[in-house]
């Protein structure tokens, strides 16, 4: 059922500095129509520290949205190992934080989740219901972060996401065109399974879960799975590079934070809620390109509205 009464009060996105934030707010605006002027709010870490219980409950308490979607996050998988309290402090608490604000002023509560909760061990694609067991600091602080919001009494909707790329910060996908333009070959790790996704899509992934009423945990990315090997091939060809690529495995890679071998996503109660099949992942690292080449030839051109 759709049920877009959520569209006709205020939305506060938190975190508006970040990837996820640069498709998300455009969308917001787009949904929000006219209205978007009086009815969004978007805050950076600067103006908001989610860190601090009492600034959160006093910026809730005197904005009162009816939505709030956090997207601040520490997502630097490796950094979180030797920065645990502040991964921790981010990832953990700063939700929480902010579920209990959102519980008293009954904001429904849009949280970001990861596939690295799970270890790897699945032989078919992670249910939001299959036990969490993560192999890293991020993975556990972000775990955390999600039973602070479920152990808060707020109404939340948390939507797991896995190898998320899109413009408005360095990602995967900029860090294999950058490497490719040296002398050294490519080394990617070949052993390692997961869905990539676009920020753009779970931008409006978000949007039809807001529309069909939706609560609780579901999974979002795009269709379709590959390797990072496969992935980074995958960006050359859209890039037109040629360069010598060679798989390696994560134990020769031996970075500081263990990842799951196996990550894919069960969308299954994503398609049955929205009615929605997300794109596959060939098509969405197709617009992202496509998305590079606009702004280039665009930033000769006159700016026009988004």
């Amino acid at each position: 059922m759709n049920n877009s009464g959520w569209a006709a009060r205020s939305v506060l996105v938190l975190g508006a500095k970040g990837m996820l934030a640069h498709d998300l707010l455009p969308a917001l605006r787009r949904r929000l129509g006219p209205s978007a002027v009086e009815q969004l709010a978007a805050w950076d870490s600067q103006k908001l520290d989610i860190r601090d219980p009492q600034a959160t409950t006093r910026t809730l308490d005197a904005l009162r949205p009816s939505v709030v979607i956090n997207t601040a996050a520490f997502t630097d998988v490796d950094a979180c190992e030797t920065s645990v309290d502040l991964a921790m402090a981010v990832n953990a608490e700063g939700p929480g934080n902010i579920a209990n604000a959102c519980r008293a002023t009954d904001a429904l509560m849009v949280h970001f989740g990861t596939d690295y909760v799970f270890d790897g061990q699945s032989k078919r694609p992670y249910r939001p219901d299959d036990a969490p067991a993560p192999l890293s600091i991020y993975g556990r602080s972000k775990w955390d972060g999600e039973e602070a919001v479920r152990a808060s009494g707020c109404r939340h909707l948390i939507l797991r996401t896995s190898w998320l790329f899109g413009p408005g910060r360095r990602n995967f996908v900029e860090k294999i065109v950058e490497r490719a333009t040296g002398r050294a070959p490519l080394r990617v790790v070949a052993d390692q399974i997961g869905r990539p996704t676009l920020a753009a899509d779970i931008s409006q992934a978000v949007i039809h879960l807001l529309d069909a009423a939706a609560e609780g945990v579901f999974h979002f990315a795009n269709e379709g799975w590959c390797s990072w090997f496969e992935f980074a091939q995958s960006i050359l060809v859209h890039a037109g590079i040629q360069t010598r690529i060679d798989p390696i495995t994560a134990t020769e890679l031996a970075r500081p934070a263990r990842r799951p071998a196996y990550s894919v996503l069960d969308l299954g109660d994503y398609v049955r809620v929205t009615g929605r099949t997300p794109p596959p992942w060939h098509d969405a690292l197709r617009r992202y390109f496509e998305g590079k080449r606009s702004a280039v030839e665009g930033s000769s051109c006159t700016p026009t509205a988004a």
